[in-house]
Formats: structure tokens, C-alpha cells, sequence
């Protein structure tokens, strides 16, 4: 009885990270996407046909993230404000953004 538990979280466990590693994935592209944007100008369109693509999906998905076009909207309106990833998560600007609405408010 017990190895079917512990054999159950192991799996459970191994899934958690598998998610993890393919919402990297996610943040890389959108990292790469924002990079097109100040280079090229071109970061939301290629963000959306990545997202769109079936590759995209298939990531999108591994990652628990539904790909609908409501997300794919969502991608695109990130990589426009071209804020990178590492900063968008961190406490600082999480901080700022908060300070912000309660100015606002």
C-alpha cells in the first residue's frame, strides 16, 4: 500500500517539475519575443505566431497554460510594454506597481 503512495507523489513530483521547466520555456520566449521588440519591432506578432503555432500550444500547454486567444492576447500586450521577464516577477517592481494603484486609488 505504501509504495503505491509514495509511487503516486513521485509522479506527482515529477509532473510539478516538468510544468516548471516548460513555463521557462514560456518566459524565454516572451524574453525573446520583448528582445525582437526592441530590435526589430516585431515582438508581439512574433510572440502571437509562436503562440499560435502548434509547437507554441503544445509548450503552452505542458506549462498549464490554456492557449486560447485570450491568452495569445495577454502574450502580446506583455512583450508591448517590454518589461523583461526577470523583472516583471520581481518583488521590486511588484512593489512599484502596487504603489502605483494605490496612488491611483
Amino acid at each position: 500500500m505504501l509504495d503505491s503512495v509514495d509511487g503516486t507523489a513521485f509522479n506527482h513530483e515529477q509532473g510539478n517539475r516538468a510544468r516548471k521547466l516548460f513555463a521557462a520555456v514560456v518566459l524565454a520566449a516572451l524574453d525573446d519575443a520583448i528582445a525582437d521588440d526592441k530590435k526589430y519591432g516585431n515582438g508581439p506578432d512574433q510572440i502571437a505566431r509562436w503562440a499560435r503555432s502548434r509547437d507554441g500550444r503544445e509548450v503552452l500547454s505542458c506549462a498549464g497554460i490554456d492557449p486560447n486567444e485570450r491568452v495569445v492576447k495577454g502574450l502580446m500586450e506583455f512583450v508591448g510594454k517590454g518589461i523583461r521577464t526577470s523583472v516583471a516577477l520581481s518583488r521590486e517592481e511588484s512593489e512599484r506597481r502596487n504603489a502605483i494603484a494605490a496612488e491611483a486609488a
